[in-house]
């Protein structure tokens, strides 16, 4: 499949900015207990084809590599919020966009040029929904947005 542009999230009055980049948490954004939640998978292979797609996750239930088996994704384990921001800046956190639900994903929320905050089934921590340019309800509306970058746009306009 041929490559798609990569999203470019426009503000008047702000820097256009061009991702490259998707660092995800797993644990309580991708998954509940564990497991993928259903339409995840589909909507990171069509992301695939626009941005580089890290998961850092401490993987709390052990099932993340066998959960993201055969998908488009790089897996990177860590074991603190400080490790997910190290990642996010090793990539170049301009051209980074960062989505989670849990406290150890607030250190990398600031040094992503979008983050994205999940209150999904497991909720979200206050500390990262604070932080957060953008909260969803659903990581699938997370992965839409970065689909669909002027719906970005219309909702980071000053």
């Amino acid at each position: 499949m041929k490559p798609l542009p990569s999203p470019v999230i426009a503000r008047p009055g702000h820097k256009p900015i061009r991702l490259e980049a998707l660092v995800c948490d797993f644990t309580g954004t991708l998954s509940l207990d564990g497991k993928l939640l259903p339409g995840v998978a589909a909507a990171l292979r069509l992301l695939a084809r626009r941005l580089r797609l890290i998961v850092a996750t401490a993987d709390t239930f052990g099932t993340a590599r066998k959960a993201l088996a055969g998908l488009p994704v790089e897996l990177h384990p860590i074991k603190t919020g400080r490790d997910k921001a190290r990642l996010v800046a090793e990539l170049g956190a301009k051209q980074v966009a960062a989505i989670g639900n849990g406290h150890n994903d607030v250190a990398m929320a600031r040094k992503a040029a979008l983050s994205i905050a999940v209150i999904g089934p497991e909720g979200a921590a206050g500390a990262l929904v604070e932080e957060a340019d953008i909260v969803v309800r659903d990581v699938r509306e997370a992965l839409s947005l970065l689909l669909h970058p002027l719906r970005l746009t219309a909702t980071l306009r000053d």
